[in-house]
């Protein structure tokens, strides 16, 4: 009960492991107007509603300018990809199509890793909310169509941890025009309605149609003093030439809170451009030797995988060899099968053509007898004489034609076992053939269980181990400073590559782009592309 709002703030920060509390806040809703509770109040005096349970949302107060220089714990960096990620598709921040899509590849490559075309096959990104409705209903493209676009980039990010993915994510949306700004409807002495923002650069005035590009900016470090009285507000510049700009808010709870934004984001400006704390010096020290472990880890375990895709190819090379050998000896079995077969069958037919020889042989002797024997016996007359020696002739013809039949039936013969020897000499030559091909799956079977194992030999990975303990000293200070500035210079040529890849995917999909569907913000938007505005200049032009 007497708990203040700090006592709950910091009690959020433990448990949630956070340090840079200075972003945050634990924001609530009374009479449809936003609050942020305040460190230095008790919390049940707060103006808070009187229901039970009640509710505080714990979220980003104040942005960085730049995310990848301020934002230090893996755990601010990933509470802001969430908040950021949640406002883009609530469209509370404008994010053109090109840029949505982009958006949406990293932050599937920090919630599934490296993409796999096995595991993340056609479909796995149905059920994901990934873009702005705006941007799905602003084109006739189909789910499929908008995650085959998401999944060729996704493909393109492999390698990168969560944290840098989400690291990406927050370099990219930064950009937005309507990134961090909190809007506040307003009217000047002329009773004309306008948009207050306030962001970390300082204060920008917008047509209430147009949230994208400011009328008039004031930067933090051109401010002198900031007051309101009741309902009015007061900017004074620090140029005493200018004039001072008054306007009115709706409510004097809406006064308070721009003040206290304004307070909370001239601190942290003003803090950004003096050297960092110790605290804050600590703290990048310690987010370096971390990103430097996880870089060894992450080589380490490149380096293991890369091992074990070797040896799992191995094993793989071997056992379709093994498989291959296994084939050829089954082959070389029916070989040798059909070669058994055809000699039996050869042994089989020469020796019936051996009988049908010696057959032939044995009629032509009974017919050479009978001739000897109707010789004898030779009637006298001489009738029966031609007549036996018409018979002589026919029995002579018939003896000579038995000869040729027996001559070539023997030759048939020899033929025969001219064939068994080959069949027989083939069948050799098979089973030797088997007997070197099952030697050599012996072999192999051999090799392949010695490839198998060695996975199991690998390094093993122990994060406990006194091998990942560091000592940073100059040296390695030095070559890390050197990797950081490379980083920049890669950088620099990847926004490169990025900037085509998006003008790409813009130029291919313009054509399914329906025109009535457009928003007030999509057609200022492409204005300003056009003319080549971008947040930045916009900002430098009407400060």
């Amino acid at each position: 009960v007497k708990w203040k709002g700090k006592d709950l703030f910091d009690l959020v920060c433990r448990t949630l492991g956070l340090r840079e509390t200075w972003f945050f806040g634990l924001q609530y809703t009374i009479k449809d107007t936003v609050a942020w509770l305040k460190m230095d109040k008790k919390v049940l005096d707060h103006d808070v509603p009187t229901e039970e349970p009640k509710t505080f949302h714990f979220l980003a107060k104040f942005y960085p300018e730049n995310a990848e220089e301020e934002l230090v714990q893996e755990i601010t960096q990933h509470l802001f990809f969430l908040q950021v990620k949640k406002q883009i598709l609530d469209e509370k921040i404008f994010c053109p199509p090109e840029a949505s899509v982009l958006l949406a590849s990293y932050a599937v490559q920090a919630k599934y890793g490296d993409y796999d075309p096995s595991v993340h096959k056609r479909g796995f990104l149905a059920q994901e909310e990934l873009l702005p409705k705006r941007v799905i209903n602003l084109y006739q493209m189909t789910p499929e169509m908008w995650e085959e676009r998401i999944t060729a980039w996704y493909a393109e990010h492999r390698g990168r941890a969560r944290d840098e993915a989400e690291m990406e994510y927050l370099k990219i949306a930064q950009d937005l025009e309507m990134y961090g700004v909190n809007y506040f409807a307003i009217r000047n002495k002329k009773g004309t309605e306008l948009l207050l923002g306030v962001d970390a650069l300082g204060l920008h005035i917008y047509d209430p149609d147009n949230r994208l590009t400011p009328k008039i900016s004031f930067p933090w470090n051109e401010i002198r003093n900031i007051s309101y009285s009741d309902k009015e507000f007061t900017i004074k510049p620090l140029d005493k030439k200018i004039d001072v700009f008054k306007f009115n808010s709706s409510k004097l709870r809406v006064n308070k809170l721009i003040l206290q934004l304004c307070i909370g984001n001239h601190d942290l400006f003003m803090r950004r451009r003096k050297a960092d704390s110790l605290e804050v010096q600590q703290m990048k020290a310690q987010a370096r030797e971390e990103k430097a472990r996880k870089q060894m880890e992450r080589q380490r375990l490149a380096r293991e995988k890369q091992m074990r895709e070797e040896a799992e190819r191995t094993r793989d090379e071997l056992e379709r060899r093994l498989m291959q050998l296994k084939e050829e000896a089954t082959m070389a079995n029916e070989a040798l099968m059909r070669s058994e077969e055809t000699a039996d069958l050869l042994a089989e037919k020469a020796q019936i053509t051996e009988e049908e020889a010696k057959l032939l042989a044995q009629k032509a002797a009974e017919a050479e007898q009978e001739m000897q024997r109707i010789k004898a016996t030779a009637i006298r007359t001489e009738e029966e004489k031609r007549l036996m020696e018409q018979k002589v002739l026919e029995a002579e013809m018939l003896a000579l034609k038995m000869a040729e039949e027996s001559e070539r039936r023997a030759k048939e013969a020899d033929q025969l076992k001219q064939d068994l020897q080959e069949a027989r000499e083939s069948e050799r030559r098979a089973k030797q053939k088997l007997l070197e091909i099952t030697s050599k799956s012996s072999y192999t079977q051999s090799m392949n269980s010695s490839t198998t194992a060695l996975p199991t030999d690998l390094p093993s990975f122990n994060l406990i181990s006194e091998s990942l303990s560091f000592d940073f000293k100059d040296t390695d200070m030095k070559r890390l400073s050197m990797e950081i500035e490379k980083e920049k210079v890669e950088y620099m040529e990847k926004s490169k590559h990025l900037q085509e890849q998006l003008n790409e995917l813009k130029t291919e999909i313009e054509a399914l782009k329906l025109k009535e569907r457009e928003t007030a913000l999509d057609i200022l938007h492409n204005e300003n592309s056009s003319r080549g505005n971008s947040k930045h200049n916009t900002i430098k032009k009407v400060s």
